[in-house]
């Protein structure tokens, strides 16, 4: 049975095992007294079933999964003949993939040799055997926590305070990966940018103000030194972001307060639901849009009045981003802006003030830190665009605050940098994770600045 079956089967036997618990627990009260002698009510006793049910089969199937291949290969590799043993650990890792590929069907690199087709017939029987070993423990444990729960089922059976505690170690676990991940993340970044730096001194990609990361990648290419300053990549990166967060903040804020304060219901109902569609439109739509119709506007509209613009800009890359994150900026705020209690725009009106009074000195401080994390949100999407700057604003890294010159930005560097036949011993390769790093440092502060904000200028209610 393959794996995708298996989970299926597990989680229909999860709810098979939900409907049996609770089964068991009208039926353990029959003729004495009804539901109302049971501790908990019947729809626990069915969870705490489905719980016992699925949790250890899903937990020993992820295992299972995560092991499976390495010890497949370790198998495989050690069955291969004895001239394959003898090269390098590069070449046989190639040859691995070449019998994966074999397996799944997949194109491979080279001819393939009787040896290489023995040792994939070899790793599909091993595959076999170690799916129709998981889906039988799987199965026996799933059906051994039906089972074992069914027996337990009594009156006396706390069953909600067993569901609770279950639910509390999901939550707990799920955090803990969460928090895990980002640690993960934030590691492997800052081990191959500490790569990056004992190449490139610390202070030239920081202060460095020329950015061309044009080097060779391996020893029988020829390249130039490569300049890797950051700065001229950064000044990009904020001033694209600061044009679209000109566009989107008030646009957005504004959009939200009419349509919380002002508008009236049929309004809301149309105008919510089409500002939110923009969402919905993906960046490589609002890239041809931008380089197809906002930029040459921009370039004619400037050659009319003498100035000298870019074929790609900026400006262009600027504003169809502020109009690509209007959502984030407008539909939070105004879910903030509706959280707001009504006693409190009632308590202002009812003192003499004036709507617009009521929505400037209550309804905003009210809602500041909501606002304040959706347009950090909104930021956040403004910094980590790629598309339609790629489109719209170009590569160039220039040193320069002008909008209507080309300009790039550290997503676009990074992603330029990985693509193609990179190795991870070349600065040209590394200089992303770099780059990386140094973003990450960046939207760190802007978030310890803008919870300083908060802290200190929301308005507190009792």
């Amino acid at each position: 049975m393959t794996p995708t079956n298996l989970l299926i089967i597990l989680l229909l036997l999860s709810s098979v095992a939900y409907y049996l618990g609770r089964k068991r627990a009208f039926a353990v009260v029959k003729g004495k007294g009804g539901t109302r002698v049971l501790h908990s009510r019947p729809g626990y006793y069915g969870t705490l079933t489905a719980l016992w049910c699925v949790i250890p089969a899903i937990l020993v199937f992820a295992v299972w999964m995560i092991a499976e291949s390495s010890v497949i290969t370790d198998m495989v590799l050690s069955c291969l003949p004895e001239s394959f043993a003898i090269l390098p650990e590069d070449r046989l890792t190639l040859v691995m993939n070449d019998i994966k590929n074999l397996v799944y069907g997949n194109i491979v690199s080279g001819k393939i040799g009787p040896a290489i087709k023995q040792a994939a017939d070899y790793y599909r029987h091993l595959q076999s055997i170690s799916h129709a070993a998981l889906t039988v423990i799987a199965l026996g444990l799933a059906i051994l926590g039906l089972v074992g729960v069914q027996k337990m089922i009594s009156p006396k059976l706390r069953a909600r305070n067993h569901v609770e505690k279950g639910v509390q170690i999901l939550l707990i676990a799920c955090s803990t990966i969460a928090i895990f991940t980002t640690i993960g993340i934030v590691l492997s970044v800052l081990y191959e940018a500490i790569r990056f730096f004992k190449v490139i001194p610390f202070t030239d990609f920081i202060f460095g103000l020329e950015w061309r990361p044009q080097m060779a990648i391996r020893s029988d290419q020829v390249g130039s030194s490569g300049a890797f300053g950051a700065i001229p990549v950064f000044t990009g990166t904020l001033l694209v972001s600061a044009i679209a967060m000109s566009v989107a903040v008030p646009t957005g804020l504004m959009s939200a307060i009419y349509l919380s304060e002002y508008a009236n219901k049929k309004i809301r109902g149309v105008v919510k639901p089409l500002l939110e569609i923009l969402a919905g439109i993906p960046t490589v739509v609002y890239g041809f849009f931008a380089a197809l119709v906002v930029a040459p506007a921009i370039r004619n509209a400037g050659t009319t009045l003498g100035f000298e613009v870019s074929s790609e800009s900026a400006l262009a890359a600027g504003l169809v981003m502020g109009v690509m994150i209007i959502p984030f900026v407008s539909s939070l705020s105004d879910d903030v802006i509706n959280a707001v209690p009504q006693s409190l725009r009632d308590g202002a009106l009812g003192l003499g003030s004036t709507q617009s009074e009521t929505i400037r000195k209550v309804v905003i401080p009210a809602a500041l830190p909501g606002i304040v994390g959706g347009v950090l949100l909104a930021v956040s999407r403004a910094i980590g665009e790629t598309m339609i700057v790629v489109m719209a604003a170009g590569l160039s890294a220039n040193m320069t605050v002008n909008p209507l010159k080309t300009v790039t930005t550290v997503t676009v560097q990074i992603v330029t940098l990985l693509v193609g036949d990179q190795e991870f011993d070349s600065p040209k390769t590394l200089a992303a994770f770099a780059l990386g790093l140094l973003l990450f440092v960046i939207t760190l502060i802007l978030n310890v600045i803008a919870l300083y904000v908060v802290r200190n200028y929301r308005e507190q209610y009792e």
